[in-house]
């Protein structure tokens, strides 16, 4: 089955995380299809299962804990929220792999743009010259992929001023308006993000068609 992309809008963070809870299980056992969930959260700061507290910034702040990777960071209007569910089960199970093909998804959008963006050796996410463009924060279950990517477009910054963003003191953050000087809708980037995401999952994460010779699940 071909990847279905589902366009959430704005939807709170526990309803986005119900949601995709609802789809893993069909998509382990192959009654679902692969999916890609594109949204905007509420202002929300969520912070990964091995997160410090310590870096609040704002000791004010109660971030939700949630079960992905990464650190404290927050999530607003007009940043692209996508969470993909996909089955690394039959792709490989490799998440080294998995988190460089999103990155490569997100630096290959925002090229279109003109931001000029890239890795940094030893971290996770995309870098522009401003400083950090997009968080990535994956959790695996049954070898299905959740959470996912947040990219800035045009949200407010200050939100990242009152933590230490992914745990990392004096990290900037920046956006596309901010590396651009102007700023695609977002509606724009996610018809971008999912014409790209389609276009390179198969040739990133080939399936193998023997899943059952590979290590057990996580």
């Amino acid at each position: 089955m071909p990847v279905q992309v589902i366009d959430c809008g704005v939807i709170d963070y526990r309803l986005a995380f119900a949601l995709q809870e609802r789809l893993i299980t069909g998509i382990a056992d192959g009654s679902e299809p692969e999916t890609l969930l594109l949204l905007e959260h509420p202002g929300i700061y969520t912070i990964g299962a091995g997160g410090n507290e310590a870096n609040r910034r704002d000791p004010t702040i109660i971030p939700l804990r949630v079960n992905r990777g990464g650190d404290i960071t927050w999530h607003g209007p007009e940043q692209l929220v996508g969470y993909p569910l996909v089955n690394l089960g039959e792709r490989g199970r490799d998440l080294h792999r998995w988190l460089r093909f999103i990155e490569e998804v997100l630096i290959r959008t925002v090229a279109g743009y003109g931001v000029e963006a890239w890795r940094v050796p030893g971290k996770t996410g995309v870098w522009a010259a401003g400083g950090k463009l997009a968080s990535i924060g994956v959790g695996v279950r049954h070898w299905v992929t959740l959470h996912g990517f947040a990219l800035n477009v045009d949200p407010d910054l200050n939100p990242f001023g009152r933590i230490h963003p992914c745990g990392m003191p004096g990290c900037p953050i920046t956006s596309i308006r901010r590396e651009s000087g102007d700023a695609p809708s977002l509606g724009e980037v996610k018809t971008r993000v999912q014409q790209l995401f389609r276009e390179l999952l198969d040739d990133s994460l080939p399936k193998s068609g023997n899943s059952r010779d590979l290590p057990s699940t996580p």
